[in-house]
């Protein structure tokens, strides 16, 4: 493979002659176009641009690329071009890549926000999700007041395998983490306490910062992190393959349907893993 090299150089008349020779191809080392570019846009610029390839060897997207990043140059500055020197089927590649022009907006522009326009574009999107949030918390006041007055359309069944997702299976995980924390609060314990002849106390140490603390924020985060998400990605799936919109049809309030057994679920099996994980702890401890 011989190694691809770009040289130009100008000629009288205002004519730069840029000649191409080697291999260029995409796996090997191809030359910077910097500076060409940077030629073809100073002033004075040349009046028109031709190609020398008699030492070119085999090509392929690597070579049309920088053509291409050429000819945009050229365009740019209203330079003639001049593509007789190219091989063929670069000459065909190059003008089907400007056959259709591009779309506007098609090309990703990076502009740099000042601090007042993200402080402004920040508080815009906090201020949207909280609107968001009250939206959802008042559709879920409204959906447990029919639950209560039971004018709300679900099925029963649903309200306990929603217990049983949230609870019995949320079993598991939730010994192991109360397990690993309970561990790590007796070990820590114990090597503080011991300083002070008190590691017999360790046990009360665990009881306590579990029962008041830890219990129920680590059972919150598993059931945050394994059922909240188990249950958004069950209804985005539903809400993709037109199933809200089905019950919609039917005539079927889908927060009634798919949102408020969930939360129900969620509400009624929260304390009792939480009194779960203090227990196990405990135990252990």
């Amino acid at each position: 493979m011989t190694a691809a090299t770009l040289t130009f150089d100008d000629l009288p008349e205002g004519i730069l002659a840029i000649e191409m020779s080697g291999d260029w191809l995409l796996g090997s080392s191809l030359p910077a176009a910097e500076s060409l570019l940077a030629r073809i846009g100073a002033t004075p610029g040349p009046q028109s641009i031709s190609f020398s390839t008699d030492s070119l060897g085999d090509w392929d997207t690597g070579l049309v690329k920088v053509l291409i990043a050429i000819q945009r140059a050229a365009e740019a500055r209203g330079i003639e071009l001049d593509q007789s020197g190219l091989p063929d089927g670069a000459q065909r590649l190059v003008a089907l890549a400007f056959a259709v022009e591009e779309r506007e907006g098609a090309r990703r522009i990076i502009k740099r926000k000042g601090i007042f326009e993200q402080v402004g574009t920040a508080t815009l999107a906090a201020l949207d999700d909280l609107k968001k949030l009250l939206t959802f918390t008042g559709e879920l006041m409204l959906s447990v007041g029919r639950y209560a007055r039971g004018k709300a359309t679900y099925l029963r069944s649903d309200v306990l395998q929603y217990c049983q997702e949230a609870g019995v299976e949320a079993l598991p995980i939730v010994s192991l983490i109360s397990f690993l924390i309970g561990m790590i609060f007796a070990f820590v314990g114990i090597m503080q306490l011991n300083m002070f002849g008190a590691g017999i106390y360790t046990a009360n140490l665990v009881a306590i910062a579990m029962i008041r603390e830890m219990a129920a924020i680590m059972t919150a985060i598993i059931m945050a992190g394994r059922t909240g998400a188990a249950y958004a990605a069950q209804i985005g799936t539903m809400k993709v393959n037109e199933e809200v919109d089905a019950l919609t049809t039917l005539g079927m309030n889908p927060f009634d349907f798919l949102v408020t057994p969930r939360i129900i679920a969620l509400v009624i099996m929260m304390p009792l893993l939480t009194m779960y994980s203090s227990r196990s702890t405990q135990r252990r401890a």
